[in-house]
């Protein structure tokens, strides 16, 4: 038997090397081009292979957003052990860095599901509601009430953060300390808005 002979995969590394390559493919082109053909022949493997995997072109792409989001996530995780403001300094800053090293995958998720499939779109809605319990745990730590208000404006915060990700970290080549900077000068702003509604 030839040495250099590929080893077989067991069926949980044949799919998470599948998901990977879909993952791969949003790093260049948007995730409704990815299909189940696509996808084969990337892996070299047949489509009935892949449709094994995933059942349908729906299920592969909620398994490529999922795991591109909770990569991001991951990278983005607060370290509980910095103070609030510094905790949220960092966590704004590896977001930015995470971003402009992945802009294709970042763009794809932000972009390109907006008129995709519910499932798909409740992924990405997981992600946001995250950032924003993230962010709550910051400012409630800073003393603001945990109002219902607070948690509404926190998740809007989100949504333009992602706006101004694309436009400045994905789209251009703004510094990542200046964005960083306008993002933390942003949420403080929507917090004492809060506070001077409540």
């Amino acid at each position: 038997m030839p040495e250099d002979r590929r080893r077989r995969l067991t069926p949980q590394e044949r799919r998470a090397q599948l998901v990977a390559l879909g993952v791969n493919f949003l790093a260049s082109r948007p995730l409704e081009e990815l299909t189940i053909e696509e996808l084969s022949e990337k892996a070299d493997v047949s489509r009935g292979l892949v449709f094994h995997y995933f059942g349908s072109r729906q299920g592969l792409h909620r398994e490529v957003v999922l795991t591109a989001r909770d990569s991001l996530l991951r990278a983005s995780e607060p370290r509980p052990e910095l103070p609030a403001l510094e905790r949220l300094h960092d966590t704004l800053t590896r977001i930015v860095v995470f971003v402009r090293e992945h802009r294709g995958t970042f763009y794809s998720l932000v972009r390109g599901v907006a008129s995709g499939d519910p499932s798909i779109r409740e992924v990405i809605d997981q992600s946001r509601d995250e950032n924003a319990r993230r962010l709550l745990g910051v400012f409630t730590e800073l003393g603001m009430p945990q109002t219902e208000l607070l948690r509404v404006a926190l998740r809007a915060w989100v949504g333009f953060t992602e706006e101004v990700l694309v436009e400045l970290a994905v789209e251009a080549e703004r510094p990542v300390e200046e964005i960083v900077d306008f993002l933390e000068r942003s949420v403080h702003g929507v917090v004492a808005a809060v506070g001077r509604a409540a």
